[in-house]
């Protein structure tokens, strides 16, 4: 009986395809760069370990960012875009101030190992940030309020809004007195009623201190 030949016309074996390689843009580079920062703080952020974390060369990562300073300007700019600061188009003063640092203090409650590096970082290069101020400072400026003043004021604000940011972030025992239980009985007490109404201190005192503060502005200024 006679066999055919095998074919030699068989299609051959298709070659393994090279890994894809990543598409480095500035949306990618920031992301990867703030789940570093905020899982081990500026420390960890290198241009190695970045590299690494997107599977690329740090050749690679300097062919789309100078420096870790651009890096950080680029989270800016994800974190602060988190910010409503439209409501300062709607509504008066008073409850644009409210809502505003709400949202504010929420972001940064949820990214508190960057308060120290964008409480101090300048916002040139940060378009978004630059726009949020811009708004913020227009409402003002339609309150009336004079134009020297409305910096001190925002600035005034922010430094409230960073530490409450961090204030959420602390243990719900912070202020248990252990041994000491029994021997300052106003403060224990004032602890107490306050636990005993079901809000978190944090939110209570930085509702509290925020309608102070933006009572206390607004009163500033319609006596200036």
């Amino acid at each position: 009986m006679n066999h055919e030949p095998a074919s030699s016309t068989a299609a051959p074996r298709r070659r393994a395809g090279r890994p894809r390689s990543v598409v480095l843009d500035r949306e990618l580079i920031a992301r990867a760069a703030l789940k570093l920062v905020v899982a081990g703080g500026y420390s960890t952020l290198t241009m190695s370990a970045l590299a690494r974390s997107l599977s690329v060369s740090p050749s690679a990562l300097y062919n789309h960012v100078e420096s870790k300073q651009e890096i950080m300007q680029w989270i800016q700019e994800i974190v602060m875009d988190g910010v409503d600061s439209t409501v300062f188009e709607t509504l008066p003063l008073d409850e644009a101030l409210m809502a505003w640092a709400v949202t504010y203090r929420d972001i940064f409650a949820g990214h508190a190992p960057l308060i120290p590096l964008i409480a101090v970082l300048p916002v040139s290069g940060s378009p978004r940030t630059l726009e949020m101020y811009e708004k913020v400072a227009a409402g003002f400026t339609s309150a009336g309020w004079k134009q020297e003043d409305i910096i001190p004021a925002i600035v005034a604000l922010e430094s409230f809004i960073f530490g409450s940011a961090l204030d959420a972030t602390a243990p719900l025992d912070i202020f248990d007195p252990g041994e000491n239980a029994g021997s300052i009985p106003n403060f224990e007490g004032a602890l107490e009623a306050q636990r005993a109404t079901g809000r978190h201190s944090a939110d209570a005192a930085f509702h509290t201190g925020l309608r102070a503060i933006v009572n206390g502005l607004l009163a500033t200024s319609r006596t200036a």
